[in-house]
């Protein structure tokens, strides 16, 4: 059995839309490859405004990825509470937070050497 190697790009390009379908907001790129002892390539920043929108924003993440790139997260945390949704699709970490706990772990700035790049979808 051959396991098709899923491209960076393509994964990144499906997530964004699984965000997009939802009504994610405040989508940021982190582009950590410069940087050194990361755990992955990108990490991918989104918010919700309730435990229910960032539930449905996993879903349709892992959804849409699914269907279209025949490829699934590596692990997930977080789904019981729905605060901070984490998405690991090993080189792509996804973090889907509720506004308060996202501007609580402030990730962005502990990222704060990565390239970051704002999405706005649609």
């Amino acid at each position: 059995m051959t396991v098709k190697k899923v491209n960076t790009d393509d994964l990144i390009t499906e997530i964004i839309k699984g965000i997009d379908e939802v009504k994610g907001e405040n989508i940021q790129l982190l582009d950590l490859r410069e940087l050194e002892n990361t755990v992955c390539d990108y990490f991918i920043i989104c918010s919700g405004n309730s435990n229910t929108q960032v539930k449905a924003i996993s879903s349709s993440v892992q959804k849409i990825v699914s269907k279209s790139l025949k490829d699934k997260p590596w692990h997930i945390e977080g789904e019981m509470n729905a605060e901070w949704v984490l998405m690991d699709y090993v080189n792509v970490v996804v973090h889907v937070f509720q506004k308060q706990i996202r501007e609580y772990y402030d990730i962005e700035s502990l990222w704060g050497d990565a390239k970051v790049t704002s999405i706005n979808p649609s």
